[in-house]
């Protein structure tokens, strides 16, 4: 059954996982901020993709890089000549759109984004392609958009002080691709990987956190020579689905592998991938893998004047690596996560319960302990301190046992552990199942064993 996507967000705030941003001062559009189950639950994802991609796989190392770069990057990327949309107005209800994405929503067949202006506000009026919101036919001329953030570095406001937020994480590793491979000896092929904050100024950002100005990334770029017989694109891809499936546990029957046509390319790409997530608002991009061939080196070798060649040793031939990126953002990661987890779950008593089937190792909690009666409150508070040095714990006394049952439900915790008046006598608690219900009395020596290996 498909759930409504309003009902999984009123979800997600009222449970403290997401909350508006500003919202004491009437919000900021498309801001959100991650509560305390949210963050726990954003940070547990990106350890997991960081060890996964990173610290588990022999070929990549990890980096860290600047936010806000020299310019020139910019310049050299593209991204100054070409990171721009077509914005187009409503005259009558004054609603903003992206023309390109106004044609592609209504002509599915259509890619836009190869259309100039002229063809798009030609292809807008002969199709009669009305304003979303107030149907009106009546549009302005479609102009140029910035989606690059702009500020200033220093005590001066002039063109020449003039920096950008950077509007993706890659090409700070490519403009320390050099630094790195020397510095830890590296021999082609190896990847570097990175998480970090990017910044788009988005015409139409919507659809909750699924597309935001502020926004982070996990990135890959994986460099290899182009006489490597290796099919390194296929390798990522399968790495991707594998991580997908298995690592988040995210139902094969919710996302596809789309292959781009030759048209829909970047200019950079000779081969490029989506793996798209089927939301409850419609089908979405969630994970991008692109080869890049060697245009980000070649380009920023040209712009900056530094020799971004690899020498390879047994040949002695010298080449700019080719690179493969596989891309995601977080909180499209997260959204994909959080939709396929939410779960309502009819009883046998006839009663209902709402359930996050999270993978245990990315609950925000994975224990709570609830004593059964205030009695005990204090030999649970002993155990809840002594869970803690192992596992992400959760104390909770307040209301009967059934609704504290339920509250863990909501938020995705696994196991419930609930301490009776019988905990004193047997040195036993009971230990709920988050998924099946199921209860089974565990003695507190076992419960680190119990609860690691089940």
């Amino acid at each position: 059954m498909k759930i409504a996507f309003d009902k999984i967000i009123n979800h997600l705030k009222t449970q403290g996982f997401v909350f508006q941003g500003s919202e004491i001062y009437g919000g900021l559009a498309n801001s959100w901020d991650y509560g305390p189950l949210g963050s726990e639950l954003k940070n547990k994802l990106k350890s997991c993709w960081w060890n996964y991609f990173v610290k588990r796989n022999k070929l990549n190392v990890g980096i860290d890089t600047s936010i806000i770069l020299n310019p020139k990057v910019w310049i050299a990327s593209g991204h100054l000549g070409n990171f721009n949309d077509p914005l187009i107005d409503c005259k009558s209800c004054k609603s903003r759109f992206r023309a390109d994405k106004l044609v592609e929503e209504l002509y599915v067949d259509i890619n836009a984004g190869n259309l100039n202006y002229d063809e798009l506000e030609s292809f807008i009026k002969e199709n009669k392609i009305s304003c979303p919101k107030c149907k009106s036919f009546d549009f302005t001329n479609i102009r140029q958009f910035d989606l690059m953030f702009k500020t200033f570095q220093g005590p001066i406001e002039d063109d020449s002080a003039k920096v950008y937020l950077r509007p993706e994480t890659a090409q700070g590793i490519f403009v320390q691709y050099k630094n790195t491979q020397r510095a830890l000896r590296k021999k082609l092929p190896f990847g570097i990987g990175q998480i970090g904050k990017s910044f788009r100024n988005e015409i139409t950002p919507g659809n909750f956190i699924f597309r935001t100005r502020e926004f982070e990334q996990m990135e890959l770029e994986f460099f290899f020579s182009p006489n490597d017989t290796n099919n390194w694109f296929d390798y990522w891809l399968k790495k991707v689905q594998d991580f997908i499936l298995n690592e988040l546990n995210i139902k094969k029957d919710n996302f596809i592998v789309r292959e781009h046509d030759k048209e829909e390319l970047s200019h950079y790409s000779n081969k490029t991938v989506d793996i798209e997530y089927e939301f409850p608002f419609g089908r979405g991009e969630l994970w991008g893998i692109a080869h890049r061939s060697d245009y980000d080196l070649s380009q920023h070798q040209k712009f900056s004047g530094e020799d971004l060649s690899y020498l390879d040793q047994e040949s002695g031939i010298k080449f700019i690596p080719h690179v493969i990126e596989p891309s995601v953002g977080v909180e499209r990661l997260l959204l994909a996560l959080l939709c396929d987890s939410y779960c309502e779950e009819k009883l046998p008593n006839g009663e209902s319960r709402i359930i996050l089937k999270l993978p245990k190792k990315l609950a925000p909690y994975q224990i709570a302990v609830l004593p059964l009666q205030k009695q005990q409150s204090e030999l649970s508070v002993k155990l809840y301190e002594k869970l803690l040095l192992n596992f992400d714990a959760t104390y909770d006394e307040s209301g009967n046992i059934g609704k504290r049952y339920r509250r863990q439900d909501a938020i995705g915790t696994p196991y419930c552990l609930t301490v009776d008046f019988e905990t004193e006598k047997d040195n036993c608690v009971t230990v709920r199942d988050r998924d099946s219900m199921e209860q089974k009395r565990v003695n507190i020596n076992d419960l680190s064993n119990y609860l690691t290996n089940n």
